[in-house]
């Protein structure tokens, strides 16, 4: 009997999880539906209009997935360099020793600051910093955005990567050692192939926390409604679009915001998915 009542909360547990899914792309897709039926839906991702006067109203999200995608891949390039030394650092080279396990904790904390602080301290002191090195003339824009959230998803991605290798199996680094392999041939050969498709993994949870990151880039990308023509210029993302103006939106506007959130959605969804299939592959190699 009891085993029946688990196996039943078991698949109500495994169906809530699909219709809850479900449930955010019906209601995003009929809330969204005004902005497509009124400009179309292609016409309204690659148009890059956002004009709000009333009776020439016309939306379009370009700009905004521009931006998302330019503040997501700029900071991915950034995490990996510092992340995986680290992740190597705490989950190989220095493993069960003190230095690793204060390194680790101090990661793990820093993984899990809101955002807002690190909004906070990159509006009033990395933007200093990118005027002061003629970076960015306004401190604010693409570059400035993406340089905090590459700092936001190291700790991330590093804690979660280091996970992945201390959970390769010690008999097959001995038997590296054994036969003479160097400690920089066992990471190639054996760690890295062992624990890849987990760090990589760790990074597509990493780009979906830096595509859905909304205050950090709303304080610090600049705001502006328009293509961003360079690193340095002032621009929007998706989410910092909808944080700024859903307030006061209604009607046509509010339904092209609840548009972009939908694909928003849709994007990560797809990365996650492609991601997926990667480690899939990987693993069958």
């Amino acid at each position: 009997m009891q085993d029946k009542i688990f196996r039943v909360l078991l698949i109500l547990s495994a169906v809530v999880i699909p219709i809850i899914g479900g449930g955010i792309v019906y209601s995003l897709t009929a809330d969204a539906s005004g902005a497509f039926e009124h400009f179309g839906f292609w016409n309204f991702i690659f148009s890059d209009d956002w004009i709000t006067t009333a009776g020439k109203e016309s939306y379009g999200a370009l700009p905004f997935i521009t931006g998302t995608l330019l503040t997501t891949i700029l900071a991915l390039l950034m995490c990996i360099p510092f992340s995986l030394p680290v992740a190597l650092f705490t989950g190989e080279y220095f493993r069960g020793k003190k230095i690793a396990a204060v390194l680790g904790t101090v990661t793990d904390l820093l993984a899990g600051i809101p955002s807002i602080i690190y909004g906070l301290w990159g509006f009033y002191v990395l933007r200093n910093v990118f005027m002061h090195l003629n970076l960015s003339p306004q401190g604010s824009g693409i570059l400035t955005a993406a340089f905090v959230l590459a700092i936001m998803i190291v700790p991330y991605a590093a804690s979660l990567s280091s996970e992945f290798i201390k959970m390769v199996p010690s008999d097959l680094k001995e038997g590296a050692y054994a036969m003479g392999a160097t400690r920089a041939e066992v990471i190639r050969r054996v760690v890295f192939p062992m624990a890849g498709s987990g760090i990589f993994s760790a990074y597509i949870l990493a780009i979906g926390r830096a595509l859905g990151e909304t205050m950090t880039v709303t304080m610090l990308i600049g705001n502006t409604n328009q293509m961003p023509e360079t690193l340095r210029t002032t621009g929007n993302t998706m989410a910092s679009i909808i944080a700024n103006q859903f307030g006061e939106a209604d009607g046509l506007k509010l339904s092209s915001l609840i548009a972009i959130g939908l694909l928003l959605f849709l994007i990560t969804a797809v990365i996650n998915m492609i991601g997926k299939i990667l480690i899939r592959k990987a693993r069958h190699v």
